[in-house]
């Protein structure tokens, strides 16, 4: 006959120890699985905000390349989904063809100096040159430097750059933002901000 500490062994565990153990995964779950998600939000912001970056870039060497000017607009395509092209033919609207970065629709972008983006002022004064001001969509000119596209032609505004901010909330209700910055030199930049409001440049 089985002793009473075989009994035990044989029962497995009781109804009370099994939900104590779903308990406890319950609350580390809804503990961690808003974190985790506001990392995924973050780590997709910051990947878009870079693919926008490259595609900057892009424009700049093949405007070098092909001794020319290339202009970034952004625009609404199938699906209503907001994404920026390079505008090879310079038709002013997205052409089949156009190297183009659609972006998530839950990310919001806003271009120039007052776009609500957390100490924005500071951050902008700290750039140590003058953001344009407006809407114009980037372009380069052939020397790779940062211009505004009009009549065929492409002057630039010496001292003069652009600043693209990127936002998209995520779980908990927070904001993070990033920056993509083109300074005068035609240097493109990717800027991320803190929960503190601290920009951090990340190239």
């Amino acid at each position: 006959m089985p002793d009473s500490n075989t009994q035990k062994n044989v029962q497995g565990f009781s109804l009370i120890e099994l939900m104590l153990v779903v308990a406890v995964i319950v609350i580390l779950a809804a503990a961690t699985v808003p974190r985790l998600m506001n990392v995924v939000n973050d780590i997709n912001l910051r990947y878009a905000a870079s693919d926008l970056s490259g595609l900057l870039q892009t424009a700049r060497m093949q405007a070098v390349r092909r001794n020319t000017f290339y202009t970034v607009p952004s625009a609404v395509l199938g699906g209503g989904q907001t994404s920026y092209y390079i505008d090879i033919p310079k038709a002013g609207i997205y052409v089949a063809g156009d190297p183009v970065l659609p972006l998530n629709p839950s990310i919001t972008v806003c271009q120039g100096a007052v776009c609500g983006a957390p100490n924005a002022g500071p951050f902008i004064a700290g750039l140590n040159f003058a953001v344009n001001p407006g809407i114009e969509s980037p372009s380069f000119n052939a020397r790779g430097l940062p211009c505004f596209a009009a009549a065929g032609a492409c002057p630039q505004t010496p001292g003069q750059g652009f600043v693209i901010f990127m936002s998209k909330p995520n779980a908990t209700g927070n904001v993070p933002w990033t920056a993509v910055v083109i300074n005068p030199s035609g240097r493109v930049q990717l800027w991320t901000c803190d929960n503190l409001g601290t920009w951090i440049q990340r190239n």
